[in-house]
């Protein structure tokens, strides 16, 4: 894992200051949106970097979209994917959080290492379901659940399975494969996947 350090610094293409908790060798390149990106948008790569703007969802993001309370929210996502990366675990490699004010609160960057893979939805014919199997079977006997991991959040590329997003994951007790199954399957038929993918994780 590369070195980080807290400072203050300047994030291309968003004007003004950032508190940096991130690698000490974050080079940012020419910028770019990822078009095949889903979730909320604004996620952009830069050089070999991805940045990640936090946004939530719902109902709430028509009062406070971009505003948290704290940048507690975005280093909890942190030490986890950090924790997953050192593990071994098929994700990408997490580099570091930006925050700063924003009326009574916070708003706030993720980077993490760019790696070319597509997400699920756009290469069905790529997918490798053992793979993904031995990797929810890995988060179950860690006890990590990871409310965000839909099938937009799973990705393959040359060199495999790659799982995004740990926004919002926690460590907690109790069988936690039955959730992630139940989950993916909802994923799964409301982007149109084959029906038999679907019924493969119902069951």
């Amino acid at each position: 894992m590369p070195n980080f350090e807290t400072r203050e610094g300047a994030v291309p293409g968003i004007e003004g200051r950032w508190t940096l908790e991130a690698a000490l060798d974050l080079a940012f390149g020419a910028g770019d949106d990822l078009k095949a990106a889903f979730g909320r948008g604004g996620v952009r790569r830069m050089g070999n970097i991805v940045v990640r703007p936090y946004r939530r969802g719902g109902l709430v993001a028509k009062v406070n979209g971009g505003t948290y309370a704290s940048p507690a929210r975005f280093r909890k996502e942190l030490a986890v994917h950090r924790a997953l990366w050192e593990a071994g675990f098929p994700t990408v490699e997490p580099l570091g959080l930006a925050h700063r004010r924003k009326g009574f609160g916070v708003e706030g960057l993720y980077f993490t290492r760019y790696k070319d893979a597509r997400p699920w939805p756009s290469a069905w014919s790529e997918a490798r379901l053992p793979d993904l199997g031995t990797a929810l079977q890995a988060l179950d006997a860690w006890g990590l659940f990871a409310p965000d991991l839909n099938a937009t959040n799973v990705m393959w590329g040359a060199g495999g399975l790659v799982i995004l997003d740990w926004d919002r994951a926690a460590w907690r007790k109790g069988p936690l494969l039955p959730r992630y199954r139940a989950r993916l399957s909802r994923s799964l038929e409301k982007l149109g996947a084959p029906s038999e993918w679907v019924e493969a994780f119902r069951r």
